[in-house]
């Protein structure tokens, strides 16, 4: 026996073979998380400038209200005393993004016709509502139906059964012994006057 080890050329092949898609998967791993990297960046930059367009307009919208606010204020209010003071005015948020107007509108807004939906797109929502109502009916009666539910209803049928049986023998008792005692001629006792 001879001490080298003869590798077959397939093992070596199979396993130069693997080493090259090892190293394409790493490649590609990371062109993927560069790409990845850049877009969640570009998002985060894009994010950023909306979210100070935002605080602008807010920062302006709360300028104009603190002059609003202060100037309807007769008097002002100690800062750090704990007093919140209910404001008057009531706003409407579906109004922000539009331009602001210190005058209160004197003539009602011009009615905008109601956009026409085409045929198929109106069978389309119709059809999606009828299996949306259609699917809550049936979630519905199936848990009306399942047996948990069933043996809670015969459980209540039961006591209320027991109760009203109950209820019968008490009033056939109190009827019995008022028939007794006018049978026998005695004063009634379990009659009460009302007065």
């Amino acid at each position: 026996m001879t001490e080298d080890l003869s590798v077959p050329t397939w093992l070596a092949l199979l396993a130069l073979a693997g080493l090259l898609v090892l190293v394409l998967g790493v490649v590609w791993l990371l062109v993927s998380v560069r790409r990845t990297r850049r877009r969640t960046e570009e998002l985060v930059a894009a994010a950023a400038g909306q979210t100070e367009a935002l605080r602008a307009e807010l920062e302006a919208l709360g300028r104009r209200l603190g002059g609003e606010s202060a100037s309807a204020d007769s008097a002002p209010v100690p800062q750090g005393s704990g007093v919140a003071v209910p404001e008057e005015r009531e706003y409407v948020i579906t109004e922000l993004g539009h331009q602001p107007t210190d005058q209160p509108r004197t003539q009602p807004r011009p009615q905008v016709p109601a956009p026409v939906v085409p045929a198929p797109v109106f069978a389309d929502i119709v059809m999606r509502e009828s299996v949306i109502k259609t699917a809550a009916l049936a979630a519905g009666l199936r848990r009306a139906l399942s047996p948990e539910v069933r043996n809670r209803i015969r459980f209540e049928m039961k006591r209320e059964v027991k109760r009203s049986r109950k209820e019968r023998r008490a009033m056939l008792k109190a009827a019995r012994r008022d028939w007794e005692s006018r049978g026998r001629g005695e004063p009634d006792s379990t009659v009460e006057v009302a007065s």
